[in-house]
């Protein structure tokens, strides 16, 4: 837990404070959902709870003020009963969670670049899989920012409520590509897989091509080529036990073959490398870097999850768990959503100075940005102050008394803490 984090849940407080019963949005079925809560502190999870009206809900929120709320995934007969035995299950929303902390070609400290390519991500998902390959229609689509690194996609259609953890898993390795042959992809109709494939073909001979043309030798290239292939022949249905860095230097130069590379594109099928080129080649492609991001498998698959709940607020950053409609999704929509903006719960004029604790922090809260290292000091909006330091990247320089000691065993009510600090 963030140092100092005791003003930031009283601003969480005084945000759950200010809401009424016609502010809350629940799932549908809400007496059937499972509600967790995580207090601030070091307290354990708050769970098994379940709520009969929102009035309930509500009254929660007022008197707990929890750093982070989650409501299930599934629907029980009992979500109150501890063991999950007991519960009765009785089906479940299908969630595709992408999250942008381990995405290539972006530092997680550059949080507005990690945040657009993750929603251009969930985008692709839902149009070039979800809806034209499963059939996913969107009346039963609810699309959500989760508050912090991506985006969720609930899928409330009553034919996959009832899809065990099995049926699930397939959905999600087909999307990762597992069992996906790339060659017959490609002489196939078109599919999301086939614009992947297509985009691996030109992804792998950009870099042989850069790899081959620098003469001191491109060690990044040459080491992240060697990465993908240390992990593909892991794979059960690699042909290949070993590629060593030769090896990929050698098919870097059989890519300069103009020949070669017109034969490729004409007949993704025809072995247009020597060697092990050829299989070398096709491993680069299907564990290549693409425009798809990597679903979480756990969230989709496990049907006794907890997700977060729309409208409530993220304890590791500030932000506010948020739905959007599907079209706005869409990065190149006129309405794009914009989580950075669209997202902030606190637009108060209160500044502080955060003193950075990290080392190459790009952020954006509004219209406010940050960029800086280690022991750099900034002026910032209330808003990137909890940003910051929730995220663990700044420490507040400036101090405001009344936040101090606000909190003691439980957090006390908005308006108790501005009478005992004379606000």
């Amino acid at each position: 837990m963030t140092d100092g984090w005791s003003r930031f849940a009283l601003r969480f407080a005084e945000y759950y404070q200010s809401l009424s019963v016609d502010d809350l949005w629940v799932p549908p079925r809400f007496r059937s959902r499972e509600w967790m809560f995580i207090p601030w502190g070091s307290k354990p999870p708050d769970r098994h709870r379940g709520f009969s009206d929102k009035s309930e809900l509500l009254h929660y929120l007022h008197h707990k003020a929890p750093h982070s709320c989650f409501h299930s995934t599934a629907y029980y007969n009992d979500p109150s009963e501890r063991k999950m035995v007991d519960k009765g299950w009785m089906g479940a929303d299908l969630i595709f969670d992408l999250d942008g902390d381990h995405l290539p070609g972006v530092s997680d400290t550059d949080f507005p670049k990690m945040i657009e390519l993750v929603q251009e991500q969930t985008w692709r998902l839902w149009s070039e899989f979800l809806e034209p390959e499963f059939g996913f229609r969107e009346e039963y689509a609810q699309i959500t920012f989760s508050g912090h690194r991506g985006f969720h996609i609930h899928v409330r259609d009553p034919s996959y409520l009832q899809l065990d953890s099995n049926a699930r898993r397939q959905l999600v390795n087909y999307i990762r590509g597992e069992g996906v042959s790339v060659q017959d992809i490609l002489s196939g109709s078109d599919t999301g897989w086939k614009s992947r494939a297509q985009s691996g073909i030109d992804s792998v001979l950009i870099n042989l091509h850069e790899l081959s043309n620098d003469s001191n030798g491109n060690t990044t290239i040459l080491s992240e080529l060697h990465e993908i292939m240390k992990q593909r022949v892991r794979h059960p249905d690699c042909e290949l036990k070993s590629c060593s860095k030769p090896k990929i230097l050698e098919l870097a130069k059989q890519s300069l073959d103009k020949g070669r590379i017109d034969r490729l594109k004409a007949d993704n099928s025809l072995r247009v490398f020597s060697g092990d080129g050829n299989s070398i080649f096709w491993e680069l492609v299907k564990g290549a870097p693409l425009p798809i991001g990597e679903t979480d498998e756990a969230v989709t698959v496990d049907v006794k999850r907890v997700i977060r709940w729309p409208g409530s607020l993220h304890g590791k950053c500030g932000l506010r768990v948020t739905e959007l409609p599907l079209s706005r999704l869409d990065p190149d929509a006129s309405d794009a959503f914009d989580p950075l903006n669209e997202a902030v719960a606190f637009s108060g004029n209160n500044s502080m100075k955060v003193e950075l604790t990290s080392d190459d922090v790009i952020a954006r809260i509004s219209d406010f940005e940050v960029d800086g290292s280690t022991g750099d000091v900034f002026e910032v909006p209330e808003s990137m102050a909890t940003f910051l330091s929730l995220k663990g990247w700044g420490n507040v320089q400036s101090t405001y008394h009344r936040y101090l000691n606000a909190l003691n065993h439980r957090i006390l009510k908005s308006e108790d803490v501005w009478n005992r600090f004379g606000g």
